[in-house]
C-alpha cells in the first residue's frame, strides 16, 4: 500500500517557524489548529502574558 504522505497539507508554525504535516487526529479542527507542539502553545501563551 503507497502511502501518500508527500500530498498532505502543511503550516508553518509562528513560534518555531517550522513546517507541519496534517495529522488524522486535527482532522476536525485542522483550520483551527495553529501551532505544531503542546509546547509551542505554551510558550506563545507565555508570551502573551509576559507582553500583557
Amino acid at each position: 500500500m503507497a502511502h501518500k504522505k508527500p500530498h498532505l497539507p502543511t503550516k508553518t508554525c509562528p513560534v518555531c517557524r517550522r513546517p507541519f504535516a496534517w495529522r488524522k487526529k486535527w482532522a476536525r479542527d485542522w483550520d483551527d489548529v495553529v501551532y505544531c507542539s503542546e509546547r509551542c502553545r505554551r510558550e506563545a501563551a507565555a508570551a502573551r502574558k509576559r507582553s500583557a
